[in-house]
C-alpha cells in the first residue's frame, strides 16, 4: 500500500518489490507507453508530460508516538566505563562532496540532541569526522585507519557504495559497526559483514524501479542512459531498465563512463543518436559536464531524469532555466521545515538536505542500540539495531526513545527518513523515494513521496 501526497492520480499501487513496482500515477498527455516499432521518436521531440507538483509536497514525516523533552529524560541506569565514540566517513572532497554538508550536519545535529538529553549510558557521546573522498583516491582507507585507531564503536558512512566496498571489510573486521546513510547498492544485502553493516537508505532495487516506472508514466516509450561504471551506477541502471521495460518501454542505448573521467562527448553523442524519448543520467557531480552537452544537442530538460547522486542544486553551475522541468529521485522523505531550521543552526550555509535525515537517524539508532545493549562495544550495538525497530512503542527522537528504553519498553524507532524496520542483513525493509522537479533556477523542488516495502 502506498502512503503519499495526493497530487498524482494513481493508475496502480507500488507493490512489494518481489512482485514488482507498478507504474506511478500520471496525468500524461503523452502516448500509452507501448514502444513504437520504428525509431521515430527523437531526443529533441520531448513528448513527455509528467505530473505537476503538489502544493503540499515536502511535508515529510511527522513525529509519532511518545514525546519527551530532553530535560525530562530519566538518568541512565547503567553507566559505561567510557563514552560512546562515533566516527563519520562522509565526503568532504571528491565527486560526492556536495552530499557531505547535509550528511555531516545531520550527524552533528543528532549528536547535539543526544547530548542535550544526557548522552548515552551516562556520558555525552563523542564524534570524530573524517573525509571519505571518492574511489579515485585512498582517502577512505586512511580515514578508517585513523578512526579505528581512535577507538570508535561505529562509523557513519560512507556515502558512496563504491567507497564503502573499499573499507567495509576493514571496518566490520575490526568489530566496529558501519552504518551508511546513503549506500544503495544491492550488493550489500548479501555482503559477509558479520552482522555489522547497516544502512538507512534503501537498496536501489526500490529507487531504480520507482524511477523506471515514473519515466514510463510520463509518456516515455524509449530510454537512453548515461551511467557511472561502478557498483552504484550499474546496480541502479539494472533496476531502472528492468522497471522501464516491464512497463512496456524500450532501452535504446546505455553508455558507461568511469570515475575520474572528464570527457563525456562520446557517451552523449551515442545516446542522443539513438533518439530516446527520455535520458537517465546516473552519475555523481559528473552531471555538471554532461548536462550542457545534452542541451547542446537539443535535448530538452523535460526529457532528463536524474538520481540521488546528482539531483542537486545547480543554480551556481548552470544558466537559469537549463534544467527547468527535469526530474530526479532521492530516497527518503522530504525534509520538514523544522528539521531544515534545526540543521541550519549547525550549518547556516546549508542548501541541500539529501540524506541529512538518514544521517541523523544513523546516529540516533546507534545511540539507542547502545542504550538497549547497555554497552558501547560495536558487536553489542549491532546485536540490538534490529530490536529497536521492531518493538510496540513508537517514538521518533532520542529523548523520547531512550526514555522508553530506560523504562524497560521495546521501541519502534520512526526517524526523519521515515519509518525504519531492519532486516537481519541491515537493510531497511520499508522506505520512501522522493520525486523532485527542477525549477527555473535549476534547484530541485519536491513533487511527491512514494512508499514501498522491500521485504
Amino acid at each position: 500500500m502506498i502512503s503519499r501526497h495526493e497530487a498524482l492520480p494513481r493508475i496502480a499501487k507500488l507493490t512489494v518489490l518481489g512482485v514488482g513496482v507498478a507504474l506511478l500515477a500520471t496525468a500524461c498527455s503523452g502516448t500509452s507507453g507501448t514502444p513504437t516499432s520504428s525509431g521515430s521518436s527523437s531526443a529533441a521531440a520531448g513528448g513527455i508530460s509528467c505530473p505537476a507538483p503538489s502544493s503540499g509536497a515536502g511535508a515529510g514525516a511527522s513525529p509519532v508516538g511518545t514525546t519527551v523533552a530532553p530535560a525530562n529524560v530519566p538518568k541512565a541506569t547503567t553507566v559505561s566505563p567510557a563514552p560512546l565514540k562515533i566516527g563519520s566517513l562522509l565526503p568532504q572532497t571528491g565527486a560526492l562532496a556536495f552530499l557531505g554538508p547535509p550528511e555531516i550536519a545531520g550527524v552533528n545535529l543528532a549528536v547535539k540532541q543526544v547530548n542535550d538529553a544526557g548522552g548515552v549510558l551516562g556520558h555525552p557521546i563523542d564524534v570524530v569526522h573524517r573525509d571519505s573522498g571518492d574511489t579515485t583516491t585512498d582517502i577512505a582507507t586512511q580515514s578508517v585507519t585513523n578512526l579505528l585507531g581512535q577507538g570508535v564503536s561505529a562509523i557513519v558512512g560512507a556515502a558512496s557504495s563504491g567507497v564503502t566496498k573499499t573499507v567495509i571489510n576493514q571496518i566490520t573486521g575490526a568489530g566496529v559497526v558501519q552504518f551508511s546513510p546513503a549506500n544503495t547498492s544491492p550488493d550489500f544485502s548479501t555482503w559477509p559483514a558479520h552482522g555489522l553493516y547497516w544502512r538507512t537508505a534503501p537498496s536501489d532495487v526500490l529507487q531504480g524501479r520507482v524511477l523506471g516506472n515514473y519515466m514510463a508514466s510520463c509518456g516515455a516509450q524509449t530510454l537512453g542512459m548515461i551511467v557511472l561504471n561502478d557498483s552504484y551506477g550499474t546496480g541502479l541502471r539494472d533496476n531502472v531498465k528492468k522497471a522501464f521495460e516491464s512497463a512496456g518501454g524500450k532501452v535504446v542505448d546505455e553508455e558507461l563512463f568511469n570515475e575520474g573521467d572528464s570527457q563525456f562527448s562520446s557517451q552523449v553523442d551515442k545516446v542522443v543518436a539513438a533518439k530516446p524519448d527520455a535520458i537517465a543520467v546516473i552519475s555523481f557531480d559528473q552531471a555538471k559536464q554532461i548536462i550542457p552537452l545534452l542541451t547542446g544537442k537539443g535535448v530538452k530538460p523535460t526529457q532528463m531524469f536524474f538520481v540521488d547522486g546528482n539531483t542537486s542544486d545547480y543554480s551556481k553551475d548552470l544558466s537559469a532555466g537549463t534544467l527547468s522541468g527535469a526530474r530526479g529521485t532521492i530516497p527518503g522523505t522530504f525534509a520538514k521545515d523544522d528539521f531544515k531550521t534545526a540543521l541550519k543552526t549547525i550549518d547556516p550555509s546549508l542548501k541541500d538536505y539529501s540524506y541529512a535525515g538518514e544521517s541523523w537517524d544513523a546516529v540516533n539508532l546507534i545511540s539507542l542500540a547502545a542504550e538497549e545493549a547497555k554497552s558501547t562495544k560495536g558487536t553489542d550495538i549491532a546485536a540490538h539495531l534490529q530490536d529497536i525497530t521492531a518493538g510496540s512503542e513508537k517514538c521518533s527522537d532520542f529523548a523520547s526513545c531512550v526514555t522508553l528504553i530506560r523504562q524497560g519498553k521495546q521501541i519502534h524507532y520512526y526517524g526523519k527518513s521515515g519509518p525504519v524496520s531492519f532486516a537481519k542483513n541491515g537493510d531497511p525493509q520499508e522506505a520512501y523515494i522522493g520525486i523532485y522537479k527542477f525549477d527555473d533556477k535549476n534547484v530541485p523542488q519536491p513533487v511527491s513521496e512514494e512508499y514501498g516495502k522491500l521485504s
